[in-house]
């Protein structure tokens, strides 16, 4: 399966140094649908494909990479806050630290998805002021070109907050 980036970069971009996690935490397929789910809309499926083809490599690495980590890292996020065998589903305790509430795994979500969604947002302004390097990209598919969601509430661009 062909991404954008691989599991051990989701890791070293998303999670903390002191969150060590196996390489195993992360799979191309989180990988795919993260990208399926947030990027391909933004930047449309023919510049996506071009991407996974090598083009714009530089861009990939400056532009795309932190936000489908950060987008990559919601999805997996839930996996890893319970745990399932075969008596069930459970949150991990141990003898030195207890799960998270639910009040701070959804201000996790919120964080990592404002900070995914803040970096797809530049990502797709520098191919807009860079249009003639990027003939494969189409701003009027680009739904960040025209709205973005803060708190809940869809601004179109001219309302975004600073």
């Amino acid at each position: 399966m062909e991404t954008l980036i691989t599991p051990l970069q989701v890791l070293k971009t998303a999670f903390g140094e002191s969150e060590m996690l196996p390489p195993e935490t992360v799979a191309a397929a989180d990988i795919a649908a993260a990208e399926e789910r947030w990027i391909v809309p933004a930047i449309g499926r023919k510049l996506h494909a071009k991407l996974l083809a090598g083009a714009h490599a530089q861009f990939c690495a400056d532009y795309l990479a932190a936000p489908v980590a950060f987008f990559t890292r919601t999805l997996v996020q839930p996996r890893l806050d319970i745990r399932t065998d075969r008596t069930g589903t459970a949150a991990p305790r141990s003898s030195y630290g207890q799960p998270a509430n639910d009040e701070a795994l959804r201000q996790q979500h919120r964080r990592l998805l404002q900070e995914a969604r803040t970096l797809l947002r530049r990502a797709t302004e520098h191919l807009r002021t860079h249009a003639a390097d990027y003939p494969d990209y189409d701003p009027d598919n680009d739904p960040t070109a025209r709205c973005t969601i803060e708190s809940g509430i869809v601004l179109q661009n001219n309302q975004r907050r600073s």
